[in-house]
C-alpha cells in the first residue's frame, strides 16, 4: 500500500536517475513537434500571441499540471522538462536575434492583402485565411468597401492592420456588408461600375458577361462608394 510523502515515488516516481535525459529528449521532440504544427497552422490559429508564445505556454502548462494531478509522475522529471523548455527558449530567442530567416520561420512575416483597395491575390492565396473571415475582419474595423482600404496587412500575430484613404481619395470598391456583397452575379444587368467578386478589381462594365483581366473569374458586384463612417 503506498503511502504519502514517499520521498522516492514523488520526486523520480521509482525510476532510474538516468530516466531525467528521457524527460530531457522527449520535451526537445515535444517542444520542436508543437513548434512546427503551430507553424503549419497558420496566423489565425494563434490571434494574438506568437507561434512562440503558444508553445512555450503549451509546454509549460502541460509539464506543470501532470505533476500536480498524478501521483505517477514524479517532481523531478516535471521539473526537468521546465529547465528544458526554458533552454530551448533561450536558443531559440538567439536563433532568432542572429538569423533573419529563422526569424521569419518561427515567427512568420507581415503580409500584404490589399494594396490599393484590391486583394494581393497571390499574398491571400498563401495564407490560411477564408475571404469570408477576412471581410468580417474589415466589417469589424468599419469597412464597408474595398475602395476606402488603401493597405491591409496580415500582421505575424495574427491581426489585421488597416491603412485608410483619405476621405477625398475613397474611390468605389468592392462593398462587403453580406446584403451588398451577396448580390455578386456572372450577368451583368446594368451599365456601370462593378467590381470583381473575387480580387476586387472594380472597371466600367456594360450589361452580359464579362472576365475579370486581373484574376479570370467573371462574378461581379455593383460598386459602391461612401467614406468610411468613424
Amino acid at each position: 500500500m503506498k503511502e504519502i510523502f514517499e520521498w522516492e515515488r514523488m520526486l523520480l516516481n521509482e525510476l532510474p536517475g538516468l530516466f531525467l535525459f528521457e524527460v530531457i529528449f522527449r520535451s526537445t521532440v515535444m517542444f520542436i513537434i508543437l513548434l512546427l504544427v503551430l507553424r503549419i497552422a497558420g496566423k489565425r490559429g494563434v490571434k494574438q500571441l506568437s507561434i512562440f508564445e503558444t508553445v512555450i505556454i503549451i509546454s509549460l502548462g502541460s509539464a506543470a499540471g501532470d505533476p500536480m494531478f498524478y501521483e505517477d509522475v514524479g517532481l523531478f522529471p516535471a521539473i526537468t522538462v521546465f529547465i528544458t523548455i526554458i533552454l530551448l527558449y533561450r536558443l531559440v530567442t538567439w536563433l532568432t536575434a542572429k538569423y533573419k530567416k529563422f526569424e521569419t520561420f518561427i515567427e512568420g512575416e507581415t503580409v500584404c492583402l490589399i494594396h490599393e483597395g484590391k486583394f494581393s491575390i497571390t499574398q491571400f492565396k498563401k495564407e490560411s485565411l477564408a475571404q469570408d473571415e477576412f471581410f468580417s475582419e474589415l466589417r469589424l474595423k468599419s469597412v464597408e468597401h474595398l475602395g476606402q482600404v488603401r493597405n491591409a496587412y496580415l500582421e505575424s500575430s495574427g491581426e489585421v492592420s488597416i491603412f485608410y484613404y483619405e476621405d477625398d481619395d475613397v474611390k468605389p470598391g468592392l462593398p462587403i456588408l453580406p446584403e451588398q456583397f451577396n448580390l455578386k452575379s456572372k450577368t451583368i444587368k446594368h451599365t456601370g461600375l462593378h467590381s470583381c467578386s473575387f480580387c476586387g478589381n472594380t472597371t466600367e462594365q456594360k450589361p452580359g458577361i464579362a472576365v475579370c483581366y486581373t484574376c479570370g473569374k467573371e462574378e461581379w458586384v455593383p460598386s459602391i462608394k461612401t467614406i468610411r463612417k468613424t
